[in-house]
Formats: structure tokens, C-alpha cells, sequence
């Protein structure tokens, strides 16, 4: 059977010494639509869009910063630990997810607090954007050709060439795609179901059982990519989005249950 073969150079142009990546131009593509769609959300409810420029600092370190950890602490920690100048080199790359996530709800806490804005809210409308920040991010990784599938046969397998010869599952584009998917069906609700907009929460919560759980089931056919292992059979990034799925049912239901006000 013949495979399609993934061959693109992950530098998208030089300029002299300057290297552009294609992670770089989808990584700043996810952060200006983010900021686009926030401005519309703002625009729609009537609320003060020159706040955004200010929630969007807090919101871009809290992703940096949060998924460098991350990476850093729950998928090589023993490297990191007796390096620990390596933990600031972002630019040999290493972003986790789970981090990011964790980063960016303690930014928006922090920005909540200074600006008294309702902390669930801006959680329920920021969580929108951050489906399509991570299609982006995954349309990066398959430029990189990271984050790779397990090898398998199925038809629709892809041989990352400057990896390796054996077609895999195109992991990236699984999460990629569902991710695109769930930005959709959030934004659909969004705008036709004010009854359960209302409910604070609601919105983050599913958002949080609709990502963590493409991500755990994605994780089946995924590589690991943590450099140390554990006795059970659940990969790092399972393990990681348990909790995250767990609030996330946890807050669906308690908005549910709860007085709108």
C-alpha cells in the first residue's frame, strides 16, 4: 500500500540569519484570531473593547509560561531538574498543553482580580477561541512533524519522512480537526443558546469535557512523549486529563443545578 508522504520543511523562509517557522506564523495565526473573535464577543455584549489588549498580555504569558512549565515538569522532569537553565529555551521547543491550559485560567485569574470582571464570564467566552488556538497549534505540530501517531496500516496513514519510513496515525490532525470542530459547535451555542449562555460556567465546562476527552482518546494512538514511564497503562497526557474532565463535569453540573443570575 502506498502511503502519502509528509516531507514539508518546517522553516516557512529565511530572511539572512533569520529563521521563520511554520509553528511560529500558526502559533501567532492562533493567538490574532483569538484576540478577533474576543472582539466580537466584546463588541456583542456591549463590554469595553480596549480591555482586551490588557487580558490578552495576561493571556499570552499565562500560555508561554504555563505550557513551558508544563513541559518542562510533567514530561521530562529528571532532564530539567539537573538543567535547569534549559527550562527558559523555548526556542529548542517543548510546549505541553495541560500546562498552557493551567496557565492561562491563573492569568485570567489574576487579570479577573485587578480588572473585576466575573472570573466564570470570561472564562465561558475565552474557552471558545481556545478550541481554535489549539486547531492552530496542532496544524504546527504536523508542520514540524511532532507529536507523532503510533505506526499503523490504515489507509489513511502518513509517513513522516523526516522522522522516520513507517506510515502513522496522523495524530496531529486528529486533535487538530476535533479541536476545529469543537470551536464550532461552541460557537454555535454561543450564539443560538442564550438560555444555557446564561448558566456561568456551563460554556468552560464543556469546553473542558469536549478538549480532555478527544485528548485522552487521542492518546490511545499517540506516541508517548513523556521520557520516563509508569506501571499503569495510561499514557502522561491521560493522566494529565483526568482532572481536567472531571471539573469539567463538575462545572456543567453545578451550572446546570444553579439560579441564573
Amino acid at each position: 500500500m502506498e502511503y502519502f508522504v509528509w516531507s514539508v520543511d518546517p522553516i516557512a523562509f529565511s530572511v539572512g540569519s533569520v529563521r521563520v517557522f511554520w509553528y511560529g506564523i500558526l502559533f501567532a495565526t492562533a493567538i490574532l484570531s483569538g484576540l478577533q473573535y474576543m472582539k466580537w464577543v466584546y463588541k456583542k455584549e456591549g463590554k469595553d473593547e480596549e480591555e482586551l489588549e490588557s487580558m490578552f498580555l495576561y493571556i499570552v504569558i499565562g500560555i508561554v509560561v504555563g505550557a513551558r512549565l508544563g513541559h518542562c515538569f510533567f514530561y521530562d522532569p529528571s532532564y530539567y531538574l539537573a538543567n535547569p537553565w534549559k527550562i527558559i529555551a523555548v526556542w529548542e521547543g517543548g510546549l505541553a498543553s495541560h500546562g498552557g491550559g493551567a496557565g492561562v485560567i491563573l492569568a485570567l485569574w489574576l487579570y479577573v482580580r485587578k480588572y473585576k470582571v466575573n472570573f466564570l464570564w470570561l472564562l465561558d467566552r475565552v474557552a471558545i477561541p481556545t478550541a481554535l488556538f489549539g486547531f492552530f497549534v496542532r496544524m504546527g505540530n504536523f508542520m514540524n512533524s511532532e507529536i507523532l501517531g503510533k505506526p499503523t496500516e490504515v489507509p489513511w496513514a502518513i509517513i513522516f519522512s523526516r522522522v522516520d519510513n513507517l506510515p502513522r496515525h496522523p495524530a496531529q490532525l486528529y486533535e487538530g480537526f476535533s479541536y476545529l470542530i469543537i470551536f464550532l459547535v461552541l460557537t454555535y451555542i454561543y450564539k443560538t443558546k442564550k438560555s444555557l449562555v446564561d448558566r456561568k460556567g456551563f460554556l468552560f465546562g464543556l469546553f473542558l469535557v469536549l478538549i480532555f476527552t478527544v485528548r485522552f482518546l487521542v492518546e490511545f494512538v499517540k506516541v508517548k512523549q513523556a521520557a520516563y514511564t509508569h506501571e499503569i497503562a495510561l499514557s502522561t497526557g491521560q493522566d494529565l486529563s483526568i482532572p481536567f474532565l472531571v471539573f469539567g463535569f463538575g462545572l456543567i453540573v453545578w451550572s446546570l443545578r444553579k439560579k441564573v443570575s
